[in-house]
């Protein structure tokens, strides 16, 4: 630790000079701005500070600066996402429209997963890793969940297989449906090409889809109506509003005739399942970002 006498109205970079006189102007800058000098005790780091006769001005090691003055802890850098959720465990994140879930056999570079893969990377190292639970289209917003874990993937998986997780989404559509509430049940069908047809009951490949729907608000052209549904398959609420005749604004492929956001107005609002570590009933919610 070297020291000095201020004189009266010099600078305190003027008496940094008087301690250090070989050293530059720049080499004492640096010492400011690694807070390694004080006066009276305190670290001032404007070198045009006018001091008063008899302050003490110290400069001190640079370790000794540390310690006084840890520097903030970078955050890791990641991608951006809206995390709402995040332990060991599992990773919820709100995903926008316009993403995909996870690369197709095109083998995108940026999908929701690759960002979800970067952001636990970004925070616990190379190794870090979230598994694919399920997914959403592609146009669609809001709540997914990944798993940290193969296990708890597995476990996840088996919940939505066995229909015990509760998926609710909101959707703005294009018209009402008759009854203010009711169920759609439809046989899907999809083939190579991620084109979704409905066919009968019985025909090979068909699957199930039921989608459970009630009517919250409408003004005669449009409706905000609640779904929630039992399966999972690609295209399933959007295939039950065309076939109530109401198609999801901004569906285009499903019979909507006008995209006033810019997007298809379909949103993943709230998942509910079991958290596979704790066992404790968990839901998670985004908000709906076309209804105010």
């Amino acid at each position: 630790m070297q020291d000095t006498q201020a004189e009266e109205g010099e600078t305190l970079l003027d008496a940094l000079r008087r301690i250090h006189p070989e050293s530059s102007t720049g080499t004492l800058r640096r010492m400011l701005t690694q807070g390694r000098v004080q006066v009276d005790g305190d670290s001032v780091h404007a070198a045009k500070t006018v001091l008063s006769a008899g302050q003490r001005v110290e400069v001190v090691a640079r370790i000794v600066a540390e310690e006084q003055h840890p520097a903030p802890q970078k955050r890791p850098k990641g991608p951006k996402l809206d995390v709402l959720f995040e332990d060991e465990t599992i990773l919820v994140v709100n995903k926008p429209a316009g993403l995909l879930s996870v690369a197709t056999n095109k083998l995108e570079d940026d999908t929701l997963h690759s960002r979800c893969v970067a952001h636990v990377r970004a925070h616990h190292g190379e190794r870090a890793w979230v598994h694919v639970v399920h997914r959403l289209d592609r146009e669609t917003s809001g709540v997914m969940v990944f798993a940290r874990h193969a296990r708890h993937k597995d476990d996840l998986q088996r919940q939505f297989a066995d229909r015990d997780v509760h998926r609710i989404y909101r959707a703005l559509t294009e018209g009402c449906p008759e009854a203010p509430q009711g169920t759609v049940v439809a046989h899907l069908v999809e083939d190579d090409h991620l084109n979704v047809r409905e066919m009968k009951s019985g025909y090979r490949g068909a699957r199930e889809a039921i989608t459970h729907y009630r009517v919250l608000d409408e003004d005669g052209l449009v409706a905000d109506v609640e779904l929630l549904i039992e399966t999972g398959r690609r295209h399933q609420i959007r295939m039950a509003m065309r076939k109530l005749g109401c198609p999801i604004v901004g569906d285009h492929l499903h019979g909507a005739t006008a995209d006033p956001l810019g997007r298809v107005a379909l949103h993943a609002h709230a998942l509910e399942f079991l958290h596979p570590e704790s066992e404790e009933p968990v839901r998670f919610e985004a908000p709906v970002p076309f209804v105010t």
